[in-house]
């Protein structure tokens, strides 16, 4: 359970993941980007907030830490601690983090300290977040679309492929399609209009 009060310094709340189909928890602005992330991201098919303390005695002292998230994927499990950039340095989080790793790597796992991404992934991200509900979505229409021929198409042509439809309805189904990456565009400048579109693979 998260506590808030006020003057607090980081933004606790509840991300509705397409992957789970159901909420996840976070407790700061960088670990929902980190969840963002790992919702776009086609090999997660699960994510654990919070999934686990560990627990140990390095040079006499008992050490505690529960790493930020759990990500099932299509290879091995994957266990992240999400910090800001300037703390990696600080020798505790280095101690924390170094032990953690080792614990984690011990089981074939994959460990992983993520920090802020680009700028303009994240964003390009966070936008495309807003169109992952699949059910908003005529499946006709998205049906259509995967049909229809956009390999090589810029973006802001892609909108009127289907004149039948609303423009509108299209762009979004588009954006909806590049969520899922059926569609995929490259996502390190801001989404505009020449963006090239290409069929995923």
């Amino acid at each position: 359970m998260f506590r808030w009060y006020r003057g607090q310094k980081h933004y606790s709340g509840t991300y509705w993941s397409a992957t789970l189909r159901n909420h996840v928890i976070y407790e700061s602005r960088l670990e929902l980007a980190r969840l963002l992330f790992a919702d776009f991201d086609r090999s997660v098919h699960g994510i654990v907030a919070q999934p686990f303390l560990l627990q140990t005695v390095l040079e006499g002292k008992l050490r505690r830490h529960v790493p930020d998230f759990l990500l099932l994927t299509d290879q091995v499990p994957v266990v992240v601690d999400v910090k800001p950039l300037h703390r990696l340095s600080m020798p505790e989080v280095v101690f924390t983090f170094g032990w953690t790793r080792r614990a984690v790597e011990a089981r074939g796992w994959k460990y992983e300290v993520w920090s802020e991404p680009p700028t303009g992934e994240l964003e390009n991200v966070r936008f495309l977040a807003g169109f992952r509900r699949e059910w908003l979505f005529s499946t006709a229409l998205l049906q259509e679309l995967r049909e229809a021929d956009l390999h090589g198409v810029p973006l802001g042509q892609a909108a009127s492929c289907l004149p039948v439809h609303p423009a509108s309805q299209v762009r979004s189904a588009i954006h909806h399609l590049l969520w899922t990456q059926r569609l995929v565009t490259d996502l390190d400048q801001p989404l505009g209009p020449s963006h090239i579109l290409w069929q995923a693979a």
